[in-house]
């Protein structure tokens, strides 16, 4: 019998084959995907992804998708305390497990397990110590697309922010950038792939920088 288990789902990458990991997996069933939104923005908090993006993914996948609506500037203690409320309504029903798709950070893994032991969750991480770079191979090669939403401008030009995740993206990285940019040098969103039913259809907005960051604006298109 596998365990149901609630993903925590940023729209990326990591979510993309955290989820992949999980379907293939003889211990867990996915049951839903936990999502922040920036409630100013109605977009995806950090990548920002618009909220009909974000849903039009969630269809695709077959799974609910629960959302936990943050303000824009939002203290921690806001964050936890609307994360935590979701939590124990996802627990209600039955969910006791959380899956998460971090890779390498110690102190973000050490955040969320103190954060769901407090809960009465169990914390779940089926893509952690894999290595980065083959791990950004294995995602091309599975058949995901994906493109950059936000770069950080202090690793990345701000002419990567657009480009499709592909073998030319992984080429052109400057040394030091991690492959699947788990210290926050970008965020991706992804459009295809074998977790979805059928590709969800993007087109290229405009680009916008804030300070440090900058993003490029995904819209909804028409499917082919």
């Amino acid at each position: 019998m596998r365990i149901p288990i609630l993903l925590s789902w940023s729209g990326g990458k990591d979510s993309a084959l955290t989820l992949h990991a999980l379907r293939s997996s003889p211990d867990f069933e996915p049951a839903g995907l936990l999502t922040t939104l920036n409630e100013d923005y109605d977009r995806i908090s950090v990548h920002g992804v618009r909220r009909e993006l974000l849903e039009r993914q969630a269809e695709s996948i077959g799974l609910p998708l629960r959302k936990v609506l943050i303000p824009k500037e939002c203290r921690n203690e806001i964050y936890e305390d609307r994360l935590a409320a979701a939590l124990r309504e996802a627990k209600a029903l039955g969910l006791h497990h959380v899956a998460f798709g971090d890779l390498f950070l110690e102190d973000i893994r050490a955040y969320r397990e103190k954060q769901m032991a407090a809960l009465g969750l169990t914390p779940v991480f089926p893509v952690w110590g894999l290595d980065t770079a083959q791990l950004a191979r294995d995602f091309i090669g599975l058949g995901f697309q994906a493109l950059l939403v936000c770069v950080d401008t202090e690793a990345l030009d701000s002419s990567f922010v657009g480009r499709p995740f592909d073998e030319a993206l992984l080429r052109d990285l400057p040394s030091g950038v991690d492959p699947c940019g788990e210290n926050g040098e970008f965020h991706t969103f992804v459009h295809a792939g074998p977790i979805f039913r059928e590709p969800v259809p993007v087109k290229l907005g405009r680009v916008e920088g804030r300070g440090r960051f900058w993003f490029r604006d995904l819209e909804p298109a028409l499917g082919v």
